[in-house]
């Protein structure tokens, strides 16, 4: 007889061979800007990559360890399903060895959907609609019934019914499903109304130019669809139209035309603008389309559901006195309170789950939140939390986090948590990359990587790799920053003036009153979620001569570059025009002058079905973008290409006197160098460049704006610490030529260098709202009576 031992004990080799793959090895890393980087990345750690904007932290990170993960994980699935999904082309890099599962964290904002909430976008939501379905009183249906995305449908008609064998019936049957769908706002919690006097100058016809809508001209398919219509005349004033000319051209329904022997379809301008332009969060929409879009239409909360979004049937429900609406609103630490206090063992698993949920919003900081807040609205930080919440309570283990400057937007004392919550992850086993500049963040790093020396061409190589302290010792530019504090100012600017608030009551605020002083540097500052941008944004923003330069992301594509973004390329098409006799639309490769094989792209596309589109310089051009006769054309002795493949420090160079003297571009090119951006390329693709280049190249274009008070929201995003003093230098002249600057920041080197600091909070949320503090950097320090005021005496006492 045999007997089996049973050992509660399982024990494993000491060592074995698959242990031995504990790196992540880049060999040959050329993505952008990168030279040929060779590095080894210790895996389970958490490694830090830092250097200036711009100097390939990116493209190492994201555009190469990222990508090939994500590219050899989509090559698993079959062809039908990889046709569904990016094509995602192989990295220029010659090896790459032990890669994780990499799951990114970036700073992109959640989407410009108007119908998505902090609520939809973590799962929040659906869990509370099944929650409601289950436990609500009266009890009206299914989830979708408590869904502010899901319309009532009702239907009728005939229906064959089976009755015994062979025979039928027909009888008449009613269908009706319920849904959450306010019927008046269709979900969306607010009503729009047109100024019709903003759409058109009924002086006109449409044949002169009547509309004055964005993109609607008449030289294009517009005036062959209204021509072609037949339903008005184009030569009449809109003043003169009859009642069912005016309803055809600004309500009639899709209806099918025939022009010029094409089938189209005519719609009316109302119902095209609303699938066109509020279809998307305001926010979202190109510059010149959003100042439309606040001109021409008003936004009021719906009347029915009174914002809510949801019908009435949906509202009567209630658990404990409260409807899913109610518990939308409430602020999320709240929420969990009350979910906590909810027995009830049918719906046990669903509550740990909901309750898992919404700590995990608190555990990151961003428990001041509600569910039904617009995912549009949130910071670029609050996004980035937001989407890391699902992988908190995540039992995936052996996996590569990579994240996106993660201490965007938080206050110093929000990085402590933050960095417990990445230690977290570490000790999971995963690997953890963070591109950082912070000092908090890099002193919690087992392994830091620093890129540069410079950005741009000057950057792309390895300067140092190893431990914190053999950074603090390097003779980097990092190394040399890393210990930088700046000191309070010895003496600060008096105002000029004040900018009186009285009774601010936006969003958390507690009637606020508070003098905002004129004709100097003020700083906003207090944790995330305190009050600062309400205060800012419900009570300033909107007065007369004052300019808001925000967060929000550059958007544009292969063929905008910092040229055509800042208008620079303006006046140097008409230098360029004038010198030559000829027309301006010569000197742009996306009109006239562009090369006919490749459209002024530079490079020719080719699709390959399921595999990455291949991308190959045009050989037509050479890849300079414009036809060979337009490069015969110079401006001193150098052609358009040649121009647009200069720095912007040549350029300010080139353009300042001799020969090609241009005033106007000599002013655009002097606001770029000020930023520190002297090493981009004019003609550099905007997809290329880094968050920190975006944000600075957003900074100099909008400082070109006529406006007395400057608002800027976080400047020191994705700075380097050498940067920010680049930053201050220009803070500086712009209030010295007379100007009023408030910047909302959390930055230490910025709050010591402020003439004036007002304090938001003590906390977040509803437990902030008020004024804390008001003074000078001096008199915060020595008080130390707020969170603000102790971390910056820490900062300032350590320079």
């Amino acid at each position: 007889m045999m007997t089996i031992a049973a050992s509660t004990d399982t024990e494993f080799p000491k060592s074995h061979v698959a242990d031995t793959h504990d790196l992540i090895r880049v060999q040959g890393a050329r993505e952008n800007n990168l030279k040929d980087v060779s590095i080894e990345i210790p895996k389970r750690r958490l490694t830090v990559f830092t250097g200036v904007s711009g100097s390939g932290k990116s493209s190492l990170v994201f555009a190469t360890i990222a990508a090939e993960s994500q590219r050899m994980i989509n090559e698993t699935y079959s062809a039908f399903v990889q046709g569904f999904m990016p094509s995602l082309a192989r990295p220029d890099v010659d090896m790459l060895e032990g890669l994780t599962t990499a799951i990114i964290v970036d700073q992109e904002r959640m989407g410009s959907n108007p119908r998505s909430t902090v609520g939809t976008a973590t799962d929040a939501n659906a869990m509370l609609r099944i929650l409601f379905s289950r436990l609500g009183q009266p009890h009206i249906g299914s989830p979708n019934a408590y869904s502010f995305n899901v319309p009532t449908v009702k239907a009728s008609g005939a229906i064959t019914v089976e009755r015994g064998e062979g025979k039928t019936k027909t009888e008449k049957a009613t269908f009706n499903r319920l849904g959450g769908m306010c019927s008046r706002c269709e979900g969306m919690g607010s009503v729009n109304d047109f100024d019709l006097t903003a759409l058109y100058d009924d002086t006109k016809s449409l044949s002169e130019g009547a509309l004055t809508i964005p993109g609607y001209t008449m030289d294009g398919w517009y005036g062959r669809i209204f021509s072609g219509s037949g339903f008005f005349n184009m030569d009449k004033p809109i003043a003169k139209f009859t009642k069912k000319e005016l309803h055809d051209l600004l309500y009639r329904e899709p209806t099918k035309i025939k022009v010029e022997g094409i089938n189209l379809t005519y719609e009316g301008v109302i119902p095209k603008i609303q699938k066109s332009m509020l279809s998307k969060d305001v926010d979202a929409l190109q510059p010149h389309i959003r100042a439309f879009v606040e001109r021409a239409i008003t936004f009021t909360t719906c009347p029915e559901c009174e914002g809510t979004r949801l019908s009435p049937e949906a509202r009567s429900s209630k658990i404990k006195g409260k409807s899913i609406a109610d518990v939308c609103t409430m602020q999320i630490s709240d929420l969990a309170g009350w979910i906590r206090e909810l027995h009830e063992p049918s719906v046990a698993p669903l509550l740990k789950g909901l309750q898992h949920l919404l700590d995990s919003f608190a555990e990151i900081g961003l428990g001041y939140l509600s569910l039904d807040r617009p995912a549009g609205t949130l910071s670029g930080g609050e996004a980035q939390r937001t989407k890391m919440i699902r992988h908190l309570g995540s039992s995936l283990t052996d996996v590569t986090y990579v994240f996106d400057e993660p201490t965007i937007g938080l206050h110093p004392h929000d990085i402590e948590r933050m960095n417990q919550l990445l230690l977290q992850l570490r000790d999971k086993g995963n690997t953890v990359l963070v591109v950082e500049h912070k000092p908090e963040t890099i002193a919690i790093a087992d392994h830091v990587v620093d890129l540069g020396p410079g950005a741009g061409t000057g950057g792309g190589s390895v300067c140092y790799e190893g431990d914190l302290e053999g950074l603090r010792g390097s003779d980097t530019i990092t190394g040399r920053h890393l210990d930088d504090r700046a000191s309070i100012k010895d003496a600060v600017r008096s105002a000029s003036g004040h900018l009186e608030i009285r009774g601010a009551s936006t969003n958390n605020l507690k009637n606020v009153d508070v003098d905002i002083p004129l004709g100097v540097l003020c700083v906003l500052t207090g944790v995330a979620g305190s009050g600062k941008s309400s205060l800012i944004h419900g009570s300033v923003a909107t007065r007369e001569g004052v300019l808001v330069i925000d967060q929000g992301a550059i958007r544009g594509s292969r063929r905008s570059n910092p040229a055509t973004y800042t208008g620079l390329l303006e006046p140097v098409r008409k230098a360029f025009a004038k010198a030559n006799g000829v027309k301006p639309a010569l000197f742009s490769s996306n009109s006239e002058g562009a090369c006919p094989t490749c459209n002024g792209a530079g490079v020719i596309y080719t699709d390959l079905g399921v595999m990455a589109t291949v991308e190959s310089t045009c050989e037509e051009c050479d890849g300079k973008r414009f036809q060979a006769s337009v490069l015969e054309y110079t401006l001193g002795d150098r052609n358009i290409a040649e121009v647009l493949a200069m720095s912007v420090d040549e350029a300010e160079v080139f353009f300042k006197e001799g020969e090609a003297k241009t005033p106007a571009a000599h002013k655009i090119l002097d606001r770029l160098a000020d930023v520190g951006l002297g090493y981009l390329t004019l003609g550099q693709p905007l997809t290329t460049l880094s968050g920190g280049e975006r944000q600075r190249l957003k900074l100099a274009t909008q400082m070109s704006e006529k406006g007395e008070i400057y608002i800027l929201d976080e400047p020191t995003t994705g700075l380097h610490l050498a940067d920010v003093q680049n930053l201050l230098g220009m803070l500086d002249r712009l209030v010295e030529s007379g100007k009023s600057v408030i910047v909302i920041e959390h930055h230490q080197a910025v709050m010591a260098h402020a003439d004036w600091i007002i304090d938001l909070g003590p906390g977040a949320g509803h437990d902030g709202g008020t004024i804390v503090f008001a003074g000078t950097p001096a008199e915060l320090v020595a008080g130390k009576s707020t969170l603000t005021g102790k971390h910056l005496a820490a900062y300032v006492a350590n320079s």
